[in-house]
Parts: C-alpha cells; structure tokens; sequence
C-alpha cells in the first residue's frame, strides 16, 4: 500500500478554502485534514465545527480526517454532522471514558483514531488496539502549525508501528507534525501510511499544489 496523503486545510489559504478542497479532490488526493481546538486542551482555535461540517458538503471523492484537540470531544459530533466514511482521530489525553467515545464514532459510520502527543508512550494504546482503525501520531506539540519535529520522534513512529503490527493487520498509522520535503520519506520508512502534509510541505509559499501533491507522493511511496 502507498501511503496516503491528509492536507492540513487549517495551512491552506484562509480567503480561499473551497477552491482548495476542490482542486485536491480533482488531483485524488485521499483525506482533507481538518483539525479543530478548543483553545483548553491546546492554546488555540482552528477550524469551527460547522466549517468541518460545510466542508463535507463539497466533497467528491476525499475523505474528512477530523484531529479533534479537544476536551470531552463527543459534544462536537452532532455539529460536526460525523458520518461514514469520516475518520475521527481523538486525543488519548483528552477523553474521560476513551472506550465510550471510540464507541460512538463507530456507531456513526466513522473510522474512529486514538490520538497521542509526543509526550504520551505509545504502549497506553494497547487497552483500544481491537477497537481502533488507526492511530494519530503527533510529532509535533499540537496546538500550533509550523513548528520543529520533537526529537525521538522516528523511533516513536517505529515503537507504534510495531505495536500495531503486533496486535492484527490494517491499523493505519498517521503521522502528524512537520512532515517536510526531507522527513516524510524517512516517516514512511519506519511505519508512516497516511502523512499530514502542512506549511513544511504542501503548503510552501510559491509551491503549485499539483506539482506539491506529485512530490509528495513520490517521497511516501
């Protein structure tokens, strides 16, 4: 399997966002990456619940990946309007009852994904590996685009990736946090399968994004 790719719309120009969606929907690309905050569990706020909602409305052949950074992240499901085909990665760290609020995504249709921060050990996802499809790997400190790989992130990568195998076949592992131009190739080497491509990357000032997307591709091959 490739790995896949996941644009964050929240380093995608503000003033033209359905243009954007639309023009990676036509180059195939396969998620939209949405990622919404509460400005309590990280210190800021992104994209709103009822944007993550619209953008669902003009989609044709991508998917929503919806990050929510979010304290007691059920109550923005309804609002979200979460539904098949979706994936919907929650925080580990973030969640009063993780096993309830993975239960709710899947009864919506989604794909239900346990998020961790660089801080959290990957071995407190083995209680929710026979009920997740995958996992979001944060390599970065969420709250903020931009900012540098947090050291020791490659062998985390390679600790989960391991730790999913282990487990069964076909739990994704997404990687998220400066995947640049020189990283992504060594994420999909230990383990990557889908990337969040952002300001290191996609969305480089002056970058054509099909001529980003075909590079992209080709380094996570």
């Amino acid at each position: 399997m490739n790995g896949m790719l996941s644009p964050s719309l929240m380093c995608a120009d503000a003033l033209n966002l359905q243009s954007e969606i639309e023009a990676l929907d036509k180059l195939g690309v396969e998620y939209i990456h949405l990622d919404f905050m509460d400005n309590h569990f990280v210190p800021n706020i992104t994209l709103s619940a009822d944007l993550i909602k619209a953008v669902k409305s003009v989609l044709v052949n991508m998917k929503r990946d919806i990050h929510i950074m979010a304290y007691q992240p059920e109550q923005f499901f309804d609002r979200m309007d979460i539904g098949q085909g979706d994936i919907v990665a929650v925080h580990y760290e973030a969640c009063d009852n993780l096993h309830e609020v993975i239960t709710d995504i899947r009864q919506r249709g989604a794909s239900p994904f346990v998020a961790i921060s660089p801080d959290t050990k990957p071995e407190v996802l083995e209680d929710f590996l026979d009920e997740i499809d995958g996992v979001l790997l944060m390599t970065v400190y969420p709250g903020f685009a931009g900012r540098p790989i947090v050291e020791g992130s490659f062998d985390k990568i390679k600790a989960v990736r391991k730790l999913l195998d282990s487990r069964r076949e076909g739990i994704l592992l997404e990687v998220d946090g400066h995947v640049s131009w020189d990283l992504c190739a060594e994420m999909r080497a230990c383990g990557g399968d889908m990337f969040v491509g952002g300001s290191s990357s996609l969305y480089q000032k002056g970058l054509d994004l099909a001529e980003a997307v075909e590079r992209m591709r080709a380094l996570i091959s």
